[in-house]
């Protein structure tokens, strides 16, 4: 004590504090190291509250007292030991019964703040619904008046200086821009709309898709002063019109182009979302009377047309997707009366889809292939086909029943035991052999149904025949309710039989009459559901086997402007022909020298202007991935070394359609001849002739040139085959 009097105190404490330890745990004996209680008091004096492994450091035998500290409830046998475990049992209780509330609390907190939050949301959505309703039905009230006006003053309009904002949008829905790749690429296939400069009172502002280059649009330049050149040739009244062709053009370019790159939108929507573009094309008409001419109409085209205060040459988007779907179209075709395939459309569900086809498959025992047609069906890519008869176990039997009735077999009682039977191994069949034409979307049956039923389809008979030919009809229903047919063509495939790759004009597969009666009932009908604008109707052909008759069968309808009209005005723009609607006969004035007549004065010959019949074949979708390696100049050289080009004395020949400034992947091509025969030979040489120079062994691409060329050659075996056959004929009458 008198060796540590300066920190005895703190050694006091110390002992304290371990014989309170002891006391409480209970412990028996405990041996204490002086000096390490001393070491221990200085911490003490420094006024830190020594720990349970400091005061343990302190006792010679620790591991005992350890141990029994250490023991569970060891605590409680001291003195006090009762009054600690009430306590801790207290303390216990109450640390469950605080934590539990408040678990239950912060549950309710959040709970609320959920219930709160999602309220809120509810609530701002239901505004800026309503807020979007209103501006829907303000711009459909601002499109239907405007529609009305222009409806009034069509004749003036269409006759006077005029201003076309040429828009070439595929409004298709979201499921469909999401599958399909290059949407730009597909939307410019429509640059061609440049050609409708020929009449001397439109200017065009085309918003390109696309960025556009200088060299892209030094080739338009040169295709204005093209018709200008052919004009001047045969004295044409068009050459004065033709001389500031190039000055009456502007493309604009949306500054939002390459701003989404995920969402694939379509031009409508990036042009909503390219202020400066708008402002531009404000200024430029403004004052001047216009309208806009849109592609595949979507709800943005009402927000464009509002803002430009201009109407559109068009319908309501909600009427042609309404008419534009498979099952649409079959409405329209119905109430015109109009002859259409065995079918059923709406269907939703897949009772209604087995049940219709197997009463369908009763009624039409020769159809051996049926169609399956998803509604917003785009270019043949939701379409799957199944030869049901030569799968179907029953067939035989069917036809032996049929056979047995005869004349009763049109009767549902004698169908009812064929019909079940169908009925039952109708779902085995199509999950087995259906097959799907756009094979990297649908892979099997079940992902297709599944699609179908959800958006909805119909089902249709593939023409009996091993020859079936598909046409097109391009038609234009003005505001005022006058229609005309614009151009018409025969279908060349290349990818798919379902999907028209180009177009050999016009048509010669049916008489004109015929095909002008069937789209005049149909626009007839067009016009009782308010549809104008352009439209295009599409047909079939086949020989019957049963009654050795053409049959013509009208299958589908596509409200909107299409590629086809796009490039009939590249063709009637560099030819300076004339279409004529009654005999589907495209002409041309080319001149053509006098038989031994020269003028008196200089001995030069002496030309006359005759009419004659002109034949294409275009295609905006020539795809070839060399081409990305050249520039446009020179392919334009390599097609001059192998004759290919345009001559504008006899007004035939071929002429491109530039699509894009970058890749160069695509491109659009129109042939000219004098016969069908020679200018489908003339388009598959052009298209060995590029195919040829720009395919090496080591670099061979990906390329429809072979496709559509295998294509050509067939069409021509049959043309030559039909030729022989009606000379055959004539020879023995």
């Amino acid at each position: 004590r008198q060796f540590y009097c300066l920190i005895w105190g703190n050694i006091v404490t110390v002992f304290r504090i371990l014989e309170k330890l002891m006391y409480d745990y209970a412990i028996p004996v405990a041996f204490i190291n002086g000096e390490k209680v001393t070491d221990l008091a200085q911490t003490v004096e420094l006024e830190q509250k020594p720990t349970l492994e400091e005061l343990l450091s302190t006792v010679i035998n620790r591991e005992d007292v350890e141990e029994l500290i250490k023991k569970p409830g060891r605590r409680f046998f001291g003195s006090g030991g009762r009054e600690r475990a009430a306590i801790a049992i207290q303390s216990f209780w109450r640390c469950f019964r605080d934590r539990r509330a408040y678990i239950r609390l912060r549950k309710r907190k959040w709970a609320a703040s959920v219930i709160a939050l999602t309220w809120l949301t509810h609530v701002k959505l239901s505004k800026v619904r309503k807020q979007l309703k209103i501006i829907r039905e303000r711009q459909i009230d601002s499109f239907k008046t405007k529609q009305n006006e222009l409806r009034r003053n069509w004749l003036s309009v269409s006759t006077n200086r005029r201003v076309i904002v040429h828009i070439p949008s595929l409004g298709l829905s979201q499921r469909i821009r999401r599958k399909i790749n290059n949407l730009p690429v597909r939307e410019n296939y429509q640059i061609g709309r440049l050609c409708d400069l020929d009449d001397p009172n439109v200017d065009i502002i085309y918003v390109s898709p696309m960025t556009i280059n200088d060299e892209i649009l030094q080739y338009y330049n040169k295709l204005m002063n093209l018709r200008l050149s052919v004009s001047q040739n045969t004295d044409d009244a068009s050459s004065e019109t033709s001389e500031n062709a190039s000055d009456r053009f502007m493309i604009v370019v949306p500054e939002a182009l390459n701003s989404f790159p995920m969402h694939n939108m379509c031009l409508a929507t990036l042009l909503k979302y390219s202020p400066r573009a708008l402002k531009r094309i404000k200024n430029l008409i403004k004052g001047r009377e216009s309208y806009i001419v849109t592609g595949v109409s979507h709800p943005d085209d009402l927000y464009i047309s509002e803002y430009l205060n201009i109407p559109i040459f068009g319908c309501e988007p909600e009427a042609s997707y309404l008419y534009s779907t498979k099952s649409g179209s079959k409405r329209i075709f119905e109430a015109s009366k109009v002859p259409m395939p065995f079918g059923e459309y709406d269907i939703y569900n897949q009772q209604h889809l087995f049940e219709s086809l197997a009463q369908l498959i009763v009624e039409h025992l020769d159809v051996q292939r049926w169609l399956f047609k998803i509604d917003d069906d785009y270019d043949g890519l939701g379409i799957a086909y199944c030869d049901v008869v030569t799968h179907l176990p029953c067939y035989k039997n069917v036809l032996k029943e049929a056979a047995r009735f005869g004349d009763k077999w049109s009767n549902r009682w004698a169908q009812e035991h064929s019909y079940a039977k169908i009925l039952s191994e109708l779902p085995n069949v199509l999950e087995q052999h259906t097959i799907c034409v756009n094979k990297t979307q649908f892979s099997n049956w079940q992902a297709y149904s599944k699609v179908f039923l959800t958006q909805g389809g119909i089902i249709e008979a593939y023409p009996p025949s091993d020859s079936v030919t598909s046409i097109t009809i391009c038609l234009s229903i003005e505001p005022d309710g006058h229609h005309t047919v614009i151009c018409c063509g025969d279908h060349l495939h290349a990818e798919s039989q379902f999907s028209c790759w180009g177009l050999s004009f016009p048509q010669s597969s049916v008489e004109a009459q015929e095909l002008n009666t069937y789209c005049e009932q149909i626009v007839e009908q067009c016009k009782q559901r308010n549809i104008y604008g352009h439209v295009d109707v599409d047909f079939v052909t086949f020989i019957d086997a049963k009654t050795d008759k053409q049959q013509v069968w009208t299958i589908d309808l596509s409200i909107g402007y299409s590629e086809h009209v796009s490039l009939y005005r590249i063709m009637r723009f560099v030819t300076t022909g004339d279409f004529d609607p009654q005999t589907h006969s495209f002409t041309v004035k080319v001149k053509q020298a006098k038989q031994r007549v020269r003028h008196w004065q200089t001995g030069a010959p002496e030309y006359t202007v005759v009419e004659k019949n002109r034949f294409a074949v275009w295609s905006a979708r020539l795809h070839h991935s060399n081409l990305s390696v050249l520039h446009y100049s020179v392919f334009f050289q390599m097609c001059r070394a192998h004759g290919v080009g345009f001559d504008i004395r006899d007004k035939q020949g071929t002429v491109f359609e530039l699509l894009e400034c970058q890749r160069h992947e695509n491109i659009g091509m129109i042939t000219i001849g004098d016969t069908l025969q020679n200018t489908l030979s003339n388009f598959a040489y052009n298209l060995n002739a590029i195919n040829q120079e720009i395919t090496t062994a080591s670099m061979k691409g990906r390329s429809n040139f072979m496709l559509a060329i295998s294509d050509i050659e067939n069409i021509l075996g049959i043309t030559q085959e039909n030729a022989s056959n009606i000379s055959a004929t004539t020879n023995t009458s």
